[in-house]
C-alpha cells in the first residue's frame, strides 16, 4: 500500500508542472492521422482503484487503437480542480473526464441516479438497468443537454458508511454534524440533521485535520487507507446505506466522439466496459486487505450504524425519491421512474436468490 505522505508527494510534484503541461496541450494533437485526447479526472494521481482505473482505461484505449487514439490522463489539479473535470469537457479544454455522475447533480439531479442512490440498486442491479433496462438511453438524454456522452467505467460496490470522530448512538448525534458526503446520499444525511458538503478526494484529509469536518465518507477501505482518514477519526461505520452501488463514469465530448472512425468508437466503449469490471474486482480484492490493515495496524474501530439511524435514513430516502418523482423537472422525473421500475424488478432477483444464499452461507459455511 502506498503511504499517504508518498501518495500526496507524487500528487504535488505532478501539480507543479500542471501549467506547463496544460499550456503545451491547448488543443488535441493530431499527427499522421493519429489523435491525442486529454482525460481530466476527479482523482488524485496514482489513487488506488479509481485513479489507477482511469489510467488503465486510457492505456487500454491507446494500446487497442495502436496509438491512433492516444489518451493522456490529468489527475485532479493538474489541469483543473477535481470537481471541475466535467466543465473542462463542456468548454472544450479536454475531450474526456473520469469521475462519478453525482458530482454533477447541480447540472441535473437526474445524474445522481446513475450512481449511489440511497437504499437503491446494488452494483449488479445498476449495471443491469443501464445496459439492459433503458438506463443508458435516459442517461444519453441527460448528457445530450451538455453535448456529452457517458459510459460506466468503474464500480466500487457497496461503500463504507464513513469516518466519525465520535461514536454514534442515535439520530441526536447527527444534528449539526459537519459531514463530507455527496449526491442524493448527502441530501438524506441533511434530512437527518447533518451539515453536508462535498469535497474532492484530495481535499478531505485537510478538512478533517483542521476541524472543518466532523466526519467524512469517501469510498471504502482501499481508498480510505491511502487518504489517511484513520489518523484523524477512528470510528469507521459499515455499510453505507446511501451508496450501495457507486459507479464511476467516462464522459466524452459527444461531437468529437461522433467524428471518430467507428472502430475507435467501439474501442472506447469496450475499454470503458472492461474498466468497469476491472475496477470492481480491484476494489473487491483490496478492500478486505486494507480493512485488516486499518484495524490491526492503526487501531480503527469498525462499527455498524445504530438501527435508529438506519431506519431514519430509510425513511428520509423514501421521502427524497418521492419528492423527486413529484417535483423534479421532466427528464429527472423520467429518470427516477425508470430507476424505480428497474429497481422493483431487479430486487426480486437479489432478494429472492442472492440474499437467501448469502444467509445460508453465513450460517453454515466456515473454513479454517
Amino acid at each position: 500500500m502506498m503511504k499517504r505522505r508518498e501518495f500526496f508527494k507524487q500528487a504535488s510534484v505532478a501539480t507543479v508542472g500542471a501549467a506547463a503541461v496544460t499550456a503545451g496541450l491547448a488543443a488535441p494533437a493530431v499527427a499522421q492521422g493519429n489523435i491525442t485526447w486529454r482525460m481530466v479526472t476527479t482523482w488524485p494521481k496514482n489513487f488506488p482503484g479509481l485513479g489507477v482505473g482511469a489510467q488503465t482505461l486510457a492505456d487500454r484505449i491507446t494500446k487497442a487503437s495502436g496509438g491512433r487514439l492516444t489518451v493522456q490522463v490529468f489527475a485532479a489539479g493538474e489541469m483543473v480542480p477535481g470537481l471541475q473535470a466535467l466543465d473542462a469537457v463542456i468548454d472544450g479544454s479536454a475531450e474526456m473526464s473520469h469521475g462519478t455522475p453525482y458530482y454533477w447533480q447541480n447540472k441535473s439531479q437526474a445524474l445522481s441516479f446513475f450512481t449511489g442512490v440511497p437504499f437503491g440498486m446494488t452494483n449488479r442491479e445498476l449495471t443491469a438497468w443501464v445496459r439492459y433496462l433503458g438506463g443508458q438511453e435516459i442517461w444519453d438524454k441527460v448528457y445530450d443537454q451538455f453535448g456529452l456522452q457517458g459510459f460506466l467505467s468503474g464500480d466500487t460496490g457497496t461503500q463504507a458508511g464513513g469516518w466519525f470522530r465520535n461514536e454514534l448512538t442515535g439520530v441526536a448525534d447527527i444534528q449539526g454534524l459537519r459531514f463530507r458526503t455527496p449526491g442524493l446520499g448527502g441530501q438524506v444525511w441533511a434530512k437527518l440533521g447533518a451539515s453536508v458538503t462535498n469535497l474532492a478526494a484530495g481535499e478531505i484529509f485537510a478538512a478533517l485535520q483542521s476541524g472543518t469536518l466532523d466526519a467524512a465518507e469517501f469510498v471504502g477501505p482501499y481508498n480510505d487507507l491511502a487518504l489517511g482518514f484513520y489518523q484523524i477519526a477512528k470510528n469507521y461505520y459499515f455499510p453505507s446505506f446511501v451508496e450501495p452501488g457507486l459507479a464511476t463514469e467516462l464522459v466524452v465530448d459527444k461531437a468529437k466522439f461522433a467524428e471518430l472512425p467507428e472502430d475507435l468508437q467501439e474501442i472506447v466503449r469496450i475499454a470503458a466496459q472492461s474498466s468497469y469490471d476491472q475496477v470492481a474486482s480491484d476494489m473487491y480484492a483490496n478492500d478486505p486487505r486494507a480493512l485488516n490493515a486499518l484495524v490491526a495496524e492503526h487501531g480503527v474501530q469498525v462499527r455498524a450504524f445504530p438501527e435508529e439511524i438506519v431506519e431514519a435514513g430509510a425513511k428520509a430516502s423514501m421521502e427524497l425519491i418521492a419528492e423527486i418523482r413529484e417535483g423534479g423537472d421532466a427528464l429527472t422525473k423520467e429518470t427516477a421512474e425508470s430507476f424505480v421500475s428497474a429497481f422493483n424488478l431487479l430486487r426480486q432477483r437479489t432478494e429472492g436468490t442472492d440474499m437467501p444464499y448469502l444467509a445460508a452461507r453465513e450460517k453454515y459455511i466456515k473454513f479454517e
